[in-house]
């Protein structure tokens, strides 16, 4: 797992270069944003269990024929397996949003998706719905101080929302 700084340490070893201003502007921005970082992953992790809860709620408020016979989280066993799933999506974004780097969900949750996904039949409407709903909540329940920590939480739900947009599932 790369974080901001390893992935811009990485870019300009491979290619034999110095720090340019640039880089170390990145450098700046990342550490500059760290304290935030920190504060938001924290009350996500604190907060984890609950955001899931309200995220599923919602989610299945919006489209009840996900629980109903057919749906994709009907019966007791699938349910719990959407749950997880979301669970992991939470935990995975905080993963990416203090290392400052999206790349890392690539790596841990998109790469695989797809074929985990067309083998078990799951549609990826609900799934990019529950991410988006998975920020949403992070946004109302985490204290944010300004429009910067805003942007930091949404980036790695967006970057998700994105990726599985552009994807055929």
């Amino acid at each position: 797992m790369q974080d901001a700084i390893t992935s811009i340490l990485n870019k300009y070893d491979l290619t034999g270069k110095y720090l340019d201003n640039i880089a170390i502007n990145e450098l700046k921005l990342y550490f500059m944003t760290a304290l935030s970082r920190i504060k938001i992953t924290e009350a996500i992790n604190s907060r984890a269990s609950k955001i899931v809860r309200e995220a599923a709620a919602r989610l299945y408020e919006e489209q009840p024929e996900l629980l109903r016979p057919g749906g994709n989280s009907y019966t007791t066993r699938r349910y719990a397996a959407c749950l997880r799933d979301i669970e992991y999506y939470l935990r995975y974004a905080s993963y990416s949003l203090i290392a400052g780097n999206p790349n890392i969900l690539n790596e841990r949750v998109l790469d695989g998706l797809r074929d985990t996904y067309n083998s078990l039949g799951v549609p990826i409407g609900p799934t990019i719905r529950s991410i988006k709903l998975l920020e949403e909540t992070v946004q109302n329940q985490v204290f944010l101080d300004d429009s910067n920590d805003q942007k930091i939480v949404s980036e790695p739900f967006q970057y998700m929302i994105n990726s599985l947009s552009e994807q055929d599932i």
